[in-house]
């Protein structure tokens, strides 16, 4: 079977054990030896990954061809320190792999986790073209993806060199914005692109390996020492098999001349050739090297990468569960009628039970299982490639990543043992946007990745206090966000008081204002007796300015902190007295109406001259605005209330009317008196009389009505104290109209014209 494929088949176990390790064979003790050797031979199909051994006979074997072989000689279950071919898929027709050495995801889970822990978002990949590359990095870009990454550039590296395919790897190498690469290829094909790198001074980035071509001779070179320096590793952990370093520095060609691998691997270590020797496959990188092997090279003190345990973890795999299968007792068993399996001929189902049992610690202290899907605890290390003060390169641990069944998984990074290129003093910084500050959040644009978006500041009344804030929170309702927008502050509160400015020069005006009409009666009840106070109803003059000034005073209960007390009243109250005052003026007009129609004879109105109609004016046109108050006030108060939504950045105090219909009911039968009053007034407009005072009235009531007019369209279009102002204004300038077109004339006569204050002046004579 084995001269048709091209390589023998090993006659012994032990042969078996040196193509793994001498070392390996040399550990087990006499009995598991004499085991392995009365067993191996007979049942070595479904014991040992034989297309693993296949390849290290025949490198030529690739993995899709060694599967087919091993399918075609039936071996249905095996243990492995290779990967498992996941293009195979998880199918139960499937060969069952354990195996030593983790498969593609193993790595891609540590690799993503380590991007997620330094904060890499946005990477490049380069990938040979062929299954290797292909599959870890499409997987690598899925789960990449899923956890939150982007992938800024995806190249396929030929494994032939190709001048042009290179020359366009490196343009957009050097034109990304992405400081990390991750390479997942062979030294052999990934030279070309970094040498072409390292020509071009293409600086800054940080290369990451995963556990393919760091290690690789290839890259020691000066030229590409310095670009890859600071570069990540990541790669199977490299603890040393116990007694096997003294057995490697003892390795000389001399005492080894059956062994036909170990010259190849002398003139790779060393780069040197053997004299009238045929120059190997491996040995073409070399071909300038004219330096001879003389056979006493040393490889003591080698910081080699062979002094690994997965071999050894193979063999221990089988060996506990071939022991485990020998040390069973009759009756006592796991299969069927709890019998045992035969050791001399045993299926390959039977010694995959015990497989699946295994359960133990290698002489590195790890934890050795296999999980549900066939796959071994896993402790990688993380390397950090420096290049000393010497020149030389020094591969320094810098962390690690355990991954199992039993512990789940743990990355543990020293970043004080990082150092990071020439570029990069501290830790790379590669994402495709920086996360936008505090006060700030992420809009994607839909043409680019995920990754990268434009920031845009939160709104007012939001915020948003950490970096790289996907949306912005709205405040509490009695709070408002600062300008930076990052924080939420108290909101302040507004109402129209006496210290702000508005508020001042509205009560400085009201208390002005309201001195006129007292300074007015005090003049009318001085001069009482004239002519002039006498004909123009001098009771109702009095009780028209005293309603004046309370007009006036009104005005400060609008201004100051809203209260249950202020609210109650200040509308009623301003309601109450404007119907006191057109009432008053109301009255003056129908007697200036009554007393010229008296005059004439045979006139029926004489009997209505006097005090008593102009009283009863006052009295059934106030009660009709009390009535409408006091239901007002007995249905639907107002009250005080924040509101908190009319404005974002502050709290506006304000009265709550209650029932709006109700104001504006008070509004409207004031109106209605004052439009009465005008219309009486503007007919009496033409009465014979020097000093006519239905022209005075008609005028006042002209202004009055004027103001409440413009009043109502500034009231409903403001918020707030100035709300309240425009309302004060109404009251101030509607009662000041009313003052001087009433009265302002007759104190002109009064205080200044003396001589007209006559009886024959007024009576036109």
């Amino acid at each position: 079977m084995g001269s048709q494929y091209g390589y023998e088949v090993p006659e012994s176990f032990e042969d078996v054990a040196v193509e793994f390790s001498r070392e390996e064979w040399e550990m087990l003790s006499e009995k598991e030896k004499k085991l392995h050797q009365e067993v191996m031979l007979q049942n070595f199909d479904h014991m040992i990954d034989v297309g693993a051994m296949y390849r290290r006979w025949n490198p030529a074997f690739s993995e899709a061809e060694t599967v087919a072989i091993v399918d075609a000689l039936g071996l249905h279950h095996r243990v492995t320190y290779s990967s498992k071919d996941s293009s195979r898929g998880d199918n139960d027709d499937v060969v069952p792999f354990f195996g030593i050495i983790p498969r593609a995801r193993s790595y891609i889970a540590v690799i993503n986790r380590i991007l997620l822990y330094f904060g890499w978002t946005w990477v490049g990949v380069l990938a040979e073209e062929n299954d290797f590359g292909q599959e870890y990095s499409q997987e690598m870009a899925a789960e990449f993806l899923n956890n939150g990454g982007c992938i800024a550039f995806s190249e396929s590296v030929p494994v032939t060199h190709n001048e042009t395919k290179v020359q366009q790897i490196v343009k957009i190498i050097n034109e990304s914005s992405a400081n990390i690469i991750l390479a997942f290829c062979y030294e052999e094909s990934l030279q070309p692109v970094m040498e072409e790198v390292a020509r071009n001074n293409i600086t800054g980035k940080i290369w990451t390996d995963v556990d393919t071509w760091m290690f690789s001779f290839l890259f020691s070179m000066n030229n590409l020492q310095q670009m890859l320096n600071g570069s990540i590793g990541i790669t199977l952990r490299r603890d040393k098999v116990k007694g096997f370093s003294e057995y490697f520095q003892s390795i000389y060609p001399s005492n080894n001349s059956g062994d036909i691998f170990i010259k190849e691997f002398w003139e790779t270590l060393f780069s040197c050739k053997w004299q009238n020797q045929n120059t190997s496959e491996m040995q073409l990188n070399f071909s300038e090297v004219n330096v001879f092997c003389t056979g006493k090279e040393t490889l003591y003190g080698l910081n080699a990468s062979f002094f690994d345990v997965a071999v050894q973890t193979a063999v221990q795999v089988l060996s506990r569960a071939l022991q485990d299968l020998y040390s069973c007792k009759a009756g006592k068993g796991p299969f069927s009628n709890r019998t045992c399996a035969d050791i001399q001929k045993f299926e390959p189902w039977q010694l995959l039970h015990y497989v699946k049992a295994v359960h133990f610690l290698n002489d590195a202290g790890d934890e050795i299982f296999f999980d549900q899907n066939g796959e071994v605890s896993t402790v990688y290390d993380i390397i950090n490639w420096h290049i000393t003060q010497e020149g030389l390169s020094r591969y320094v641990t810098i962390g690690s990543y355990q991954s199992g069944v039993s512990t789940g998984y743990s990355l543990v990074i020293n970043d004080s043992k990082i150092t990071w290129n020439h570029v990069h003093k501290q830790m790379p910084h590669s994402v495709c946007t920086d996360d936008c500050p505090p006060g700030q959040r992420k809009v994607h644009d839909r043409r680019k990745p995920k990754c990268c978006f434009n920031c845009i500041p939160c709104s007012e009344g939001e915020f948003s206090n950490q970096t790289g804030a996907v949306d912005c929170f709205k405040c509490q309702d009695n709070q408002t966000s600062n300008e930076r927008r990052d924080e939420c502050l108290p909101k302040p509160v507004e109402f129209l008081s006496y210290e702000d400015g508005l508020g001042a020069t509205l009560a400085t005006s009201t208390s002005t204002l309201a001195f006129i009409p007292v300074a007015i009666l005090v003049t009318f009840v001085h001069y009482r007796d004239t002519p002039l106070v006498k004909a123009n109803n001098r009771g109702i003059s009095y009780v028209l300015l005293f309603a004046l000034t309370l007009c006036f005073l009104c005005s400060l209960i609008f201004i100051g902190h809203p209260t249950v007390v202020t609210c109650f009243i200040r509308q009623p109250a301003f309601g109450v007295i404007f119907a006191l005052c057109i009432s008053c003026v109301l009255a003056k007009t129908v007697m200036v109406v009554v007393a010229f129609s008296a005059t004439k004879p045979n006139s029926n109105l004489k009997h209505l001259v006097g005090s008593k109609l102009p009283s009863s004016i006052i009295i059934l046109c106030t009660t009709g605005q009390v009535i409408i108050c006091v239901m007002w006030l007995a249905l639907s108060p107002p009250f005080p209330e924040a509101d908190l939504k009319s404005y974002t950045a502050k709290i506006i105090i304000k009265c709550n009317e209650g029932s709006n219909i109700a104001f504006w009911c008070m509004l409207g039968y004031m109106g209605l008196l004052a439009t009465v009053s005008f219309s009486v007034a503007f007919l009496a407009r033409k009465l014979p009389d020097n000093f006519n005072e239905a022209q005075h009235i008609t005028f006042s009531m002209l202004v009055f009505v004027s103001v409440w007019l413009s009043f109502i369209p500034a009231y409903l279009s403001t918020q707030g104290k100035y709300m309240v102002a425009v309302e004060i204004f109404g009251i101030l300038s509607s009662s000041a109209g009313l003052l001087m077109c009433i009265f302002f004339p007759k104190c002109y006569i009064i205080l200044l014209r003396p001589n007209l204050n006559t009886r024959e002046f007024l009576m036109g004579k």
